[in-house]
């Protein structure tokens, strides 16, 4: 019987695959114990080896890097269905940190299942190959948005890749998403101050492209917003295809 708690990642694998019942079941036998964090709290730690990778079930999280002035850079957000540091599988050491933004809750896989499953599963091998590369594609897509446009169609940008990101999984209402983040943590993850995205914000507002009150962004013109921010979801891939 499939483990409920895994529903919206199993969504975010059927929206690109067929996902069989004893992949499923593969997976719900593979989950451990669900665990809790503060928002602020690590959810993993650079430099650690964990022996477990954490998939997000509810909430949201981030990677990031933090400078020796103690600035930090976040280089990913995550979603529910998302494998945090799944990196971590195949890593001797992590490079990054993991943070939860918000209240959040994660299903813990034992590394030692999920080499068996890669043993067993070639299929199901694949797919989490497939969300390894995902992640990657997402961060070549922030390097480029972050070196070669402008503020708000960076900005515009991350709104669109997370609209699309959170359909894909059932968390998108109403042309409206969770995005339950500070504006200091949006700064950190545009390379922007404070005062910028502030600034950027109130753009993206006067031009009747989104709203946004820390906890949910409501895209109000889906077809400008893509526009602005220069937005094809090619890099996403959500086409149900063989793999």
């Amino acid at each position: 019987m499939d483990d409920q708690r895994l529903d919206r990642f199993f969504r975010r694998l059927r929206v690109r695959d067929t996902l069989g019942q004893a992949e499923r079941d593969a997976l719900s036998a593979a989950a451990g114990q669900t665990v809790h964090f503060a928002p602020g709290e690590l959810m993993a730690r650079y430099g650690s080896s964990p022996n477990k990778s954490l998939l997000l079930i509810q909430g949201m999280a981030a990677r990031q890097n933090t400078v020796e002035n103690g600035q930090q850079q976040i280089t990913a957000f995550h979603i529910a269905g998302d494998f945090v540091d799944l990196h971590a599988f195949l890593l001797s050491k992590l490079d990054h940190d993991v943070s939860a933004m918000s209240a959040v809750a994660a299903v813990e896989f034992p590394h030692d299942a999920l080499r068996q499953i890669t043993e067993d599963y070639p299929h199901l091998t694949r797919l989490l190959w497939l969300s390894t590369l995902l992640d990657g594609a997402i961060h070549r897509q922030w390097l480029v948005a972050m070196g070669r446009l402008t503020a708000i169609a960076h900005m515009a940008h991350l709104f669109c890749e997370h609209f699309v990101r959170a359909q894909a999984v059932g968390l998108a209402d109403d042309m409206s998403f969770p995005f339950e983040i500070t504006q200091q943590e949006l700064a950190d993850a545009l390379g922007l101050s404070n005062v910028h995205v502030n600034r950027t914000l109130q753009e993206l507002r006067r031009q009747d492209l989104v709203s946004w009150d820390t906890k949910r962004v409501r895209v109000i013109d889906w077809k400008r917003l893509q526009d602005v921010g220069q937005f094809d979801p090619i890099f996403l891939d959500v086409v149900h295809t063989p793999r």
